[in-house]
C-alpha cells in the first residue's frame, strides 16, 4: 500500500512559505529582465514572436505577484483564504496569454506585420530561458505540492508554459533565420495558446484540497484520489 502524504507541520509550512516567497522573487526578477530584453530586441528585429514573448513575461510577473500577495499574509489561515483569489488571477493570466498569442499567430499567418529579421539577442534569450525555466518550474511545483497550495502549483504551470514558449521562440527564430519558414512559429504558438487556455480553465476551477487534511473537498474527492490542481494524492476529511 502506498503511503499518502501528510500535511506538513507548522514549522515546515513556515519554511515552505519562505521558499515560495524566494521563488516568486526570482521569477519576477527574471521575467522583468526577460520582458525588457525581448520587447527591445523584438522591436529592433521587427519580430512579433519576440515581442509576444516579452509580453508573456509581463503576464508571468502578474501571476507571480498574485502568489507574492497570497504569501504576504502573516498566518497560514490568511494564506489559505487568499488561495482562491490567487488562482483566479493566475487563471486570468493564462486566458490573456492564450488570447494574445492566438490573435498574434493568426495575424502573422494572414500576412500581417513585417518580415522578422535575424536576432542574436532573441536567440540567446530564448536558449537561456529554455535552460532556466524548467528548474524554476520544478522547484515551484515541488514546493506547492508539499505545501498543499494549488495556486503555487498553478504558477509553476505558468512558468513551465514559458519553457514551451522559449522552445517555440528558439525554433521559430532559428528556422526563420536558416530557411525563411516564417509560418512555423505562429503554428506552434497556436498550440501553446490552446495549452494556456486549458491550464487557465483548470486554474479557474482549481481544486485546493491537495495534501491539506483540514477541509472537506467541495468537489467530492475521496482519500487517495489524485488532486486535479497539484497531482498529489488527496487526504481530505469529510
Amino acid at each position: 500500500m502506498t503511503a499518502l502524504p501528510l500535511s506538513p507541520s507548522p514549522r515546515r509550512r513556515a519554511v515552505l512559505a519562505r521558499r515560495v516567497r524566494l521563488l516568486v522573487a526570482a521569477t519576477i526578477t527574471y521575467n522583468v529582465i526577460e520582458a525588457v530584453v525581448a520587447v527591445t530586441a523584438g522591436s529592433l528585429a521587427s519580430s512579433g514572436a519576440l515581442v509576444a514573448f516579452g509580453l508573456d513575461s509581463v503576464i508571468e510577473v502578474s501571476s507571480a505577484a498574485a502568489i507574492a500577495w497570497q504569501f504576504s499574509a502573516r498566518t497560514p489561515e490568511a494564506i489559505e483564504r487568499r488561495e482562491r483569489r490567487a488562482l483566479r488571477i493566475i487563471a486570468l493570466s493564462f486566458f490573456i496569454l492564450a488570447a494574445y498569442v492566438a490573435a498574434d499567430s493568426v495575424h502573422a499567418l494572414m500576412g500581417g506585420g513585417g518580415t522578422a529579421e535575424h536576432s542574436t539577442a532573441g536567440l540567446v534569450l530564448a536558449a537561456l530561458s529554455l535552460a532556466i525555466m524548467p528548474f524554476l518550474s520544478y522547484a515551484q511545483r515541488r514546493t506547492g505540492r508539499e505545501l498543499g497550495s494549488a495556486s503555487t502549483v498553478a504558477d509553476s504551470k505558468q512558468t513551465l508554459l514559458c519553457t514551451y514558449l522559449s522552445g517555440v521562440l528558439l525554433a521559430g527564430l532559428a528556422v526563420n533565420s536558416l530557411f525563411g519558414w516564417a509560418w512555423a512559429d505562429p503554428i506552434a504558438a497556436l498550440v501553446i495558446a490552446a495549452v494556456a487556455a486549458k491550464e487557465g480553465r483548470e486554474a479557474w476551477h482549481g481544486d485546493t484540497c491537495c495534501t491539506l487534511p483540514t477541509h472537506a473537498d467541495p468537489a467530492g474527492a475521496k482519500n487517495g484520489d489524485t488532486c486535479q490542481a497539484c497531482g498529489s494524492a488527496c487526504v481530505c476529511m469529510s
